[in-house]
């Protein structure tokens, strides 16, 4: 057992396939979502630092962490942020506040831009809800067919890299332990592999139109005046400056964090300076 990632499991059926969540503490809602190659233990720490004071819930995308791993699944852009909907009217969650990571922003936003009347705060760490062509040529290799999927699901090639590649500060050996835990055979890296196919960049792509859909939710977002807090590691080689900058611009009132020297798991590289600002932001910002 991880000492930082020692929580009781729950589980949720979902369209017949099982969900793992976690769910510590009591008081206003925070759900935390996820990207990818990660899987709830990205957030252990924000659990552990928000649970004295607020209701912490923790999803495992379908595919990933302790959630089932089918085999024959459309793991799409619409399916992930339907899976986010359902499992939100299955906990009967009527408001909440939001923090995403990686893909967990697309998929966040698509559920807030729907239904913006259940969301009080949103925080995001580098992340993107928006189109861009933006894509370094490892995550391309991995999108080569046969290649990419020998890569990733047979070399385990995704995972085991951002275990080094996306941090500033190395892992110690049993957190990177935690982070592959889940994705130990080629049958569970399924999901791995279909988030990395799933980015879409150009609009004959399955998840093209569904993303566009996200991209101008983020004004409704924006006219609500959604509290918004951006925070972001700046040696990041996938999710850039660039990305950072244009959600500062489409969210001019937003409050913005830049951590130059920490990586895309920016939890791991600066916890404590992204624990202090979200915990003051979620005060600051209380009805």
């Amino acid at each position: 057992m991880h000492p930082e990632y020692n929580f009781t499991s729950n589980f949720v059926e979902i369209d017949s396939h099982r969900f793992h969540y976690i769910d510590e503490g009591e008081g206003p809602t925070l759900v935390l979502v996820h990207g990818n190659p990660t899987w709830s233990f990205f957030y252990r720490k924000i659990i552990l630092s928000l649970r004295s004071q607020y209701r912490v819930i923790a999803l495992d995308n379908i595919g990933c962490g302790l959630s089932d791993k089918p085999q024959n699944y459309l793991y799409t852009l619409e399916s992930h942020i339907s899976n986010l909907t359902a499992f939100l009217k299955k906990l009967d969650i009527k408001k909440c506040s939001l923090i995403l990571h990686d893909w967990g922003g697309a998929i966040g936003m698509g559920y807030a831009g729907s239904y913006p009347e259940t969301i009080e705060k949103i925080v995001v760490l580098n992340t993107a809800a928006f189109r861009s062509q933006a894509l370094p040529k490892r995550i391309a290799v991995c999108r080569i067919p046969f290649i990419g999927k020998l890569l990733v699901r047979g070399l385990n090639g995704f995972a085991r890299a951002a275990t080094f590649m996306a941090v500033t500060k190395p892992l110690n050996v049993l957190t990177k332990k935690y982070y592959l835990m889940p994705y130990n055979s080629w049958k569970n890296r399924i999901a791995i592999h279909e988030f990395v196919k799933d980015i879409p960049l150009n609009k004959t792509h399955r998840s093209y139109d569904k993303l566009v859909e996200v991209e101008e939710s983020l004004l409704r977002i924006r006219e609500l005046q959604k509290p918004l807090l951006i925070l972001w590691g700046g040696n990041d080689f996938c999710f850039t400056k660039e990305f950072f900058d244009e959600w500062c611009w489409r969210f001019p009132e937003a409050e913005s964090h830049y951590y130059s020297n920490c990586g895309h798991y920016l939890l791991e590289d600066c916890f404590s300076e992204v624990d202090q600002n979200i915990q003051r932001f979620l005060v600051d910002h209380d009805e």
